[in-house]
């Protein structure tokens, strides 16, 4: 069996702390009077908190202060760890936990490919932290996907060429970053969403056993 380097994305991949960043920054959007709903908590799937923080403000046409600006990340992101505090093995979204372990079995390796600053204290409370060989977040990088820099530097820390990498996705910006490095990019989620992905599937469920084993031979 071939070696792989198995690259997950967190949020939307392997737990659904979406609902917590919505939660979060709709709050915060309202503080600012900005209309703020799923569709465009959509667009900021894979997208770094200064970044997001951006968008919104553009899309209410406001501007802030720089002072303000650094104070409403960190409220953002207070609000957000209260919830992730709740967290724990049963938040793993379907299918995941048994194909990591599946992969571990298999001595694959495997890393996680986030932007999120908390990737490592999540992974943690989901209990599922020894079980990657790397961790790429948002602290150990400086440019957002879908720039590729995430997913390169997993594969570093991973011994592993670019080309033998496979990542787990669930945005387009995640999906183009993969491509963008030669990987073979696994969107989880809608096609209609993920349809530059080289294979999309509903979730880890959804995806054939049979298909899980072709994987570990498969190149771009």
């Amino acid at each position: 069996m071939s070696k792989k380097a198995f690259i997950f994305d967190l949020d939307g991949v392997v737990v659904d702390t979406a609902k917590f960043h919505f939660v979060a920054w709709q709050k915060l959007a309202a503080e600012l009077g900005i209309a703020f709903a799923e569709a465009e908590n959509e667009q900021l799937k894979g997208v770094s908190r200064v970044r997001s923080l951006e968008k919104i403000l553009a899309w209410g046409n406001k501007t802030i202060d720089q002072e303000t600006f650094d104070r409403k990340l960190i409220q953002k992101n207070e609000e957000y760890l209260e919830m992730v505090e709740t967290l724990t093995q049963d938040d793993i979204l379907p299918g995941v936990h048994d194909f990591l372990l599946r992969l571990r079995e298999s001595e694959q390796p495997i890393a996680l490919g986030s932007a999120s600053k908390n990737a490592r204290p999540i992974l943690k409370k989901l209990g599922i932290h020894d079980l990657f060989d790397a961790i790429v977040d948002g602290t150990d990088v400086s440019k957002a996907k879908p720039d590729p820099e995430v997913f390169l530097k997993a594969c570093d820390l991973l011994d592993m060429p670019s080309k033998n990498a496979i990542v787990f996705e669930d945005s387009i910006s995640g999906v183009q970053a993969a491509n963008n490095a030669g990987m073979i990019s696994i969107g989880l989620g809608e096609v209609k969403n993920l349809s530059e992905a080289d294979e999309v599937f509903e979730s880890f469920l959804e995806m054939p056993a049979n298909y899980q084993e072709q994987l570990l031979n498969k190149t771009k």
